[in-house]
């Protein structure tokens, strides 16, 4: 192989055309684009007058076999990730899918079972959210420990305004049997990887979940989740795409301190002196009229710190294409390796099986259930195929 990553890149959409500028641009440059795949006739002549060197296929298993790609990125419909995934690595030619990396866990755990029998290939997820250094720097304060032991979290992610012409741009947006579901698998699947990434998986979930409710489409476009860790931690999670003016906010609660993160730019990260309750234990009542006073000096009990830094537009998504590179070619660890793509699409489809069944949903809930549900809706749909 050469010092360069011949990507394969399948789906010259709003994804793969921001993909193939970045690769052009020299943003990554450890890559370069191999081919270009897309079913659509026109892709092709938008293809040829921008990449007129690059070959192009409207079969990517025919530019699989070509011998033109290292690696490829599958930027298509949610449903044929996990099938494009197990087609690449069949062929031992390394995987970078897009998220979500599936739409329901039978599919991509068979993905994930599939790559795990091919170690020796890459097998990486788009979650760019991950090579935010904000993000990062917020995992490495909660990994040593810095504000304790999680008690609460809360993240309200409602800045996904779409309008009516968003979903009707295309047939399959917006519907169970060609998106698999609406904000939850479009929108805020970086948001979920990364609360638990930072904060850990969940074992169980509530949901409220709102299908149409302020647009005509049958998918969800409100969503408000509990979720229990165990030991008394909870979270909430909530998220919609009719709020015009939109809020992001992302609480953390440990025993032993907080963190703030307002619009995933600012993080205030506030740090205990020793842990609450030895604070609370401590505390006289001369102690608790100075606090309600104003009158205790607050230092004596907390620091607080705020974390800020630069974003430059495309670098992180630029940034997990190099890592990705970097992983074929040297063996530079995953940022995103493709197997994590399972636990936001299990959290997904826990909120989606508890709306629909009313019920506490453990996160290890019965796969053929949640399919059977899901299919149900595909059915009423009438507009594509049920899946298995």
């Amino acid at each position: 192989m050469s010092k360069k990553v011949r990507l394969g890149i399948i789906g010259l959409g709003q994804q793969g055309g921001a993909y193939a500028r970045f690769i052009k641009d020299g943003l990554v440059p450890n890559m370069e684009i191999g081919a270009i795949c897309d079913v659509d006739p026109a892709k092709k002549e938008l293809a040829e007058s921008q990449y007129p060197e690059v070959p192009f296929y409207d079969d990517y298993i025919a530019m699989l076999d070509s011998g033109s790609v290292d690696a490829i990125v599958t930027c298509v419909p949610h449903f044929l990730h996990p099938e494009m995934g197990i087609e690449t690595l069949k062929r031992n030619v390394h995987a970078l899918v897009e998220k979500p990396a599936g739409v329901h866990t039978k599919q991509v755990k068979e993905l994930n079972e599939f790559a795990a029998s091919k170690p020796e290939l890459s097998f990486g997820i788009m979650f760019n959210q991950r090579n935010n250094p904000l993000y990062k720097k917020l995992k490495e304060i909660v990994d040593n420990g810095e504000i304790g032991s999680i008690r609460r979290t809360n993240w309200i992610i409602t800045n996904w305004w779409r309008p009516q012409g968003y979903y009707n741009s295309s047939e399959w947006r917006a519907t169970w049997g060609g998106e698999g579901g609406g904000v939850l698998v479009n929108q805020a699947p970086h948001q979920l990887d990364l609360w638990q990434w930072i904060c850990g998986v969940p074992k169980s979930v509530y949901s409220k979940v709102a299908f149409g409710f302020r647009r005509d489409i049958a998918v969800e476009d409100e969503v408000t989740a509990v979720v229990d860790y165990g030991d008394g931690a909870t979270g909430v999670f909530v998220t919609a795409t009719h709020d015009i003016v939109g809020t992001d906010r992302f609480e953390i609660l440990g025993d032993q301190g907080k963190i703030v993160v307002e619009d995933s730019k600012v993080a205030t990260v506030t740090r205990l002196v020793k842990p609450e309750r030895e604070i609370s234990d401590s505390m006289g009542m001369d102690d608790v009229r100075k606090l309600f006073m104003g009158q205790l000096n607050r230092e004596e009990l907390y620091s607080t710190e705020v974390i800020e830094f630069e974003s430059v537009w495309g670098g992180q998504h630029a940034g997990v294409l190099e890592n990705f590179a970097a992983n074929i070619l040297d063996g530079t660890p995953l940022l995103a390796p493709g197997s994590d793509g399972i636990n936001g699409v299990r959290l997904a489809n826990a909120i989606h099986l508890s709306s629909w069944t009313g019920k506490e949903v453990a996160l290890d809930f019965d796969e053929d259930e949640f399919l059977q549900e899901l299919n149900k809706r595909i059915a009423e749909e009438g507009k594509f195929p049920e899946r298995s």
